[in-house]
Parts: C-alpha cells; sequence; structure tokens
C-alpha cells in the first residue's frame, strides 16, 4: 500500500519535465520561440478542424498535448547509464525499446525512459530518448583510451540526487519536500555548461573522430540536447521556421502526411554554434544543442513495421539530395501503398487500436455477438488508434546527423549488441510492441466482457 505521505511517480515527473523545459527556454531562448509557434499551429489547427478537436476530447488526449515533449541525452559510460536508470525510476520512468544508431553511422545505441501505464501517459507522458556511447567503435586505441579516461573522471549527477534515489528506493518514495529537491537535483545532471572538461586539442581530436563523441566525452554531464514538443501539423511549423528565425533541418524525418498519422515524424530547428572556454582558457565553439517538434501517429503491429520499413527503404534509394518538397512528393507517391484509413489498418492488422463501447453500446445489456467487427458495424463498440509512444532508429539518426553536421562513419554500421547495451543498463528494456498489443488486447477482453457479462 502506498504511503499517502509520498509524492506520485507521475506528479515528480509532471515537476520536471515542466522545470526542464523552463531551464532549457532559459538556455536557449528560441526553443521559447518554438513552443509558442507550435502552440499558435496547434490552435489554428484544431479551430480548422473541429472533429479533430472533438476526437482529442473525447479521447483524453487535449490535456496532454500541451504538456507533451520529450528530451534527448547521451552518456558516455555503463556507470552512468545505470544510474540514470535509477533516477528516472523516481518518476515512473521505464526503459522501452533497444535503437541501434551504429547502422545509420552513429556510435551509440539508445533507450527510451517513458512511462508505460494509461494513466501515466495521459497524466504527462514525458520521455528521454538516452544514447550511450560506444567506445569500443572507435578505431583508434590511443583515442578511444583517452576518451575513456576522461569520462571516469566525471560524475555527471550530485551528491543529492544520488542520496534522494537512494532514499526513495529504501523507503518507496519521496515526501513533498523531498520530491522538489529531487527535481532540482536531477536537473543539475541535465544543465549545460559552457566550460569543457579537457583542451582544445583533446576536443578536436575527438571531433574529428565523430562530432558526436566530442560532445559526449568534452563536458561536465549530458547537457540535455534538444526538448520536443509535439505538433498536430509539423508540414506546416516547418514552413514557419524561417519566419520566426529559425532555420529547420532539410527534411521533415518519418513518414508521409497522411490521413491516418503513422508512427512519427520529426524536425527541428538547426543546432546552434556556441561560444567554449576549453582548459587552457583558449576559446572555441560547440554545436549541440537544437530544438526539435514531433507529430506522432498510431503504433503499428510487427507486420504495419515491416510494410513501413519496407516502403521506407524504397523511398531513401529516390530522395537522396532532395528538396523537402520533393522528398514528400517522392514519399507520398510510394507510401500509396500502405493503407491509409483506420479501418483497413485496423482490419489488416497493420497498426494497434484501443476497443470501448459505445453509449449504445453501455445500455445495450448482454449481446450474443463476439466478433468485434460486426459490434463496430453495430454502433455498439468503437475503436481508438493508440499512439506510437517511441522512436524510430533511421529518424533518430537523421536528427542527430542534421545538428552534428549531416557526416557518419560507415565503419560504425551493423553492431547492434542489445545484450551490452542491457549489461549496461543492469536491467532488461520492455519490447515496445508487446505493451501496444496488451493495451489492445486488455481493451478487447473488457469491451466483450461487459458486452456478455
Amino acid at each position: 500500500m502506498s504511503d499517502p505521505t509520498h509524492v506520485s511517480s507521475n506528479e515528480i515527473r509532471d515537476r520536471f519535465s515542466k522545470a526542464m523545459s523552463a531551464m532549457y527556454q532559459a538556455e536557449v531562448p528560441q526553443y521559447e520561440t518554438l513552443l509558442e509557434l507550435v502552440a499558435q499551429v496547434n490552435r489554428e489547427t484544431l479551430e480548422r478542424n473541429p472533429a479533430l478537436a472533438e476526437r482529442l476530447a473525447n479521447f483524453d488526449e487535449m490535456n496532454r498535448l500541451g504538456v507533451e515533449r520529450h528530451g534527448a541525452i547521451r552518456v558516455g559510460s555503463a556507470d552512468e547509464l545505470a544510474m540514470l536508470r535509477r533516477l528516472f525510476a523516481v518518476m515512473g520512468m521505464v526503459p522501452v525499446g533497444y535503437y541501434d544508431l551504429s547502422e545509420a553511422g552513429v556510435p551509440v545505441h539508445s533507450t527510451a525512459f517513458r512511462p508505460v501505464d494509461d494513466d501515466a501517459l495521459a497524466y504527462n507522458p514525458f520521455r528521454v530518448f538516452t544514447s550511450l556511447l560506444r567506445l569500443e567503435l572507435i578505431e583508434s586505441d590511443a583515442l578511444r583510451k583517452r576518451a575513456a579516461r576522461i569520462l571516469d573522471h566525471r560524475d555527471i549527477f550530485t551528491p543529492g540526487v544520488r542520496e534522494l534515489i537512494v532514499r526513495h528506493e529504501s523507503q518507496g518514495g519521496l515526501d513533498d519536500t523531498d520530491a522538489d529537491r529531487f527535481v532540482s537535483e536531477a536537473l543539475e545532471t541535465f544543465r549545460w555548461h559552457k566550460d569543457a572538461t579537457v583542451d582544445l586539442d583533446t576536443y578536436e581530436a575527438l571531433h574529428a573522430e565523430h562530432r558526436l563523441i566530442a560532445d559526449v566525452v568534452c563536458f561536465r554531464g549530458p547537457h540535455i540536447n534538444h526538448l520536443t514538443p509535439r505538433t498536430l501539423d509539423i508540414d506546416e511549423v516547418q514552413r514557419r521556421m524561417p519566419q520566426a528565425g529559425m532555420n529547420p533541418k532539410d527534411v521533415i524525418e518519418g513518414p508521409p502526411r497522411r490521413d491516418c498519422p503513422i508512427l512519427l515524424r520529426q524536425t527541428s530547428f538547426k543546432a546552434l554554434e556556441e561560444p567554449i572556454r576549453f582548459a587552457g582558457e583558449r576559446q572555441g565553439t560547440h554545436t549541440a544543442r537544437f530544438g526539435e517538434i514531433e507529430q506522432r501517429g498510431v503504433a503499428l503491429t510487427a507486420k504495419g513495421r515491416a510494410l513501413y520499413d519496407r516502403l521506407l527503404g524504397e523511398s531513401s534509394r529516390r530522395t537522396a539530395g532532395l528538396s523537402n518538397d520533393e522528398h514528400q512528393r517522392v514519399l507520398a507517391e510510394v507510401f500509396a501503398d500502405f493503407p491509409d484509413t483506420e479501418a483497413e489498418l485496423r482490419r489488416q492488422e497493420l497498426a494497434f487500436f484501443e476497443y470501448r463501447l459505445t453509449e449504445a453500446g453501455r445500455q445495450s445489456g448482454r449481446v450474443g455477438e463476439t466478433h468485434l467487427e460486426a459490434l463496430i458495424e453495430q454502433g455498439l463498440v468503437e475503436t481508438r488508434p493508440i499512439t506510437y509512444e517511441d522512436f524510430l532508429p533511421v529518424s533518430a539518426a537523421g536528427i542527430f546527423q542534421s545538428n552534428l553536421g549531416g557526416g557518419q562513419n560507415e565503419a560504425y554500421a551493423g553492431n547492434a549488441n542489445r545484450d551490452a547495451f542491457e549489461a549496461a543498463l543492469q536491467g532488461k528494456v520492455l519490447d515496445e510492441l508487446e505493451l501496444y498489443a496488451a493495451r489492445e488486447s486488455a481493451s478487447c477482453r473488457s469491451v466483450l466482457q461487459a458486452l456478455q457479462g
């Protein structure tokens, strides 16, 4: 039984995400401009589309739209990743999904810490995409050892947050005062520091190997490198960013614009060049932090993901070097083979849906029919697309590359190692498809039990 004096993990996560947003707006003023632009586009979209507004309200999605965002960080060692797992657990966030970004030439593998229960997602779905640097992929033995030594000499966590994590684990929660102190102490891990921990020569050597390696290794901590509000019209935000003084990345990552959005579309304003003071007082610059936007659609089944991956691979062979408009045109042509109505996505088992009784269903009494499609046709059951809460490795790599200079190293490719990642994490990552399938199955059982009980 939970202690009534303990603050819920949902509330701690909500406080933390709001504090993180305020900190990032202060550090990167363009992010505040981005939030204002996204809010404006969302308002206009809802005014233009009352049916969408009604749907979001009916499915309790409207409240979370304004708070929904994700962050991204990169850490350098197994010890850092394992402690982050414990830190995020205080906020009810667990590792979901394994992402191998080496396949796209980026020397990291990743997971997403996020809430998984329906109530927790509805309260605040804040996520942090967390990447672990893979030093073993650095070809130079001397450079690899130098990077490891630098990482061994830093501690990205305050003594206060370590103490509070242990307290949470030992007593099963935190009271209000400790919860506020936890948020304040945890925030320090993600804060930007303009002073590097290395000299300029070391920075440049690591930068030459890969910009991301320099970003992870050369600073006091894994500064949050972006936060991401959710938009209802990513194409319009992309179009307006230059008018608002932001330089958007060249193309929107992910699937094309559709009547029934699927998975995740992402874009960003490009990373800022920021002044850095290196050890020895030499001055330089570093490019890492940016502002991202996301538009989320329905989660796809394994069958749907296989079709998506095949079509994405086909389109990527035709879109290299194209402008965003041309890129989106080609994507739309290729993805014409992907059904674009909720009914077909459901009937072909390409996407996950949640089922619930309509008002007629609640008043119908016992019904002998057990076939869900028939119950839907009779108006007794309605469906709701299950929102995709996770990420796409190709899109994540595309965002990284756009904001780290666009380069990649093919020598890193094809080195997936989930076992090594979980060993570093000191825990298992959950399978996102199993989570969606369980949610769909539970809603089916609930509906059928209600109608046949």
